[in-house]
């Protein structure tokens, strides 16, 4: 499916975890991605994604490899960035359980807890209601998941769990998800966040 005459270029975080996924669904769109590992590679990207896979080692290597201090001013810059679970854990302002000295970007005005949802074997899928991708239901996959168990002023609540979870949250440029949205094989938060990528860049 097209997304606008003018294609962004989006930057996918491809330390660890699931940053495949993330590029097939964006090429799937006819939007150009690119696995970001060093950063040179951030200075042509119109939005980034930091995917799903381990928080503290995603974020050790972004110290290793010279990305945090890059990473964090592209966001105070106002360059769209969506992080999906591990990846929204590094975007949280406050983490409860945190590792020691654990390395984040503590950008999002919002509180979450690692491993909310239990263990590997605790995972689960589960149809949410998100008014901003329309009235379909979007399948969402919690593997591992966080939990935002506080959105502060400015922070945009876009989806809660049946007991009032809050699992996806936008502030400004900024996009959460606690979930698996790569996986899912449905495009529609990939395309919303190109729409913000866009609105950007216009």
């Amino acid at each position: 499916m097209e997304i606008c005459n003018s294609q962004p270029h989006i930057g996918v975080l491809a330390l660890q975890g699931d940053f495949e996924a993330h590029l097939k669904t964006l090429a799937s769109l006819g939007v150009e991605g690119t696995a970001i590992r060093l950063p040179e590679q951030l200075i042509q990207i119109d939005g980034i994604i930091i995917p799903g896979g381990e928080s503290t080692t995603i974020g050790k290597l972004m110290v290793k490899y010279h990305l945090q201090e890059v990473l964090l001013q592209k966001i105070q810059e106002g360059v769209p960035v969506w992080g999906t679970c591990a990846g929204l854990i590094l975007l949280a302002r406050e983490t409860d359980n945190a590792l020691a000295g654990q390395p984040l970007l503590a950008s999002m005005n919002i509180r979450v807890r690692r491993n909310a949802f239990g263990s590997q074997r605790e995972s689960f899928e589960t149809d949410l209601s998100v008014p901003v991708l329309g009235e379909a239901p979007f399948h969402a996959v919690f593997i591992r998941g966080p939990q935002i168990e506080y959105a502060g002023p400015g922070v945009e609540v876009l989806a809660t769990l049946d007991d009032d979870t809050i699992v996806a949250v936008r502030e400004g440029t900024m996009l959460g998800t606690a979930f698996h949205p790569e996986v899912s094989g449905d495009p529609r938060f990939h395309q919303y966040f190109l729409r913000i990528v866009q609105s950007v860049n216009r």
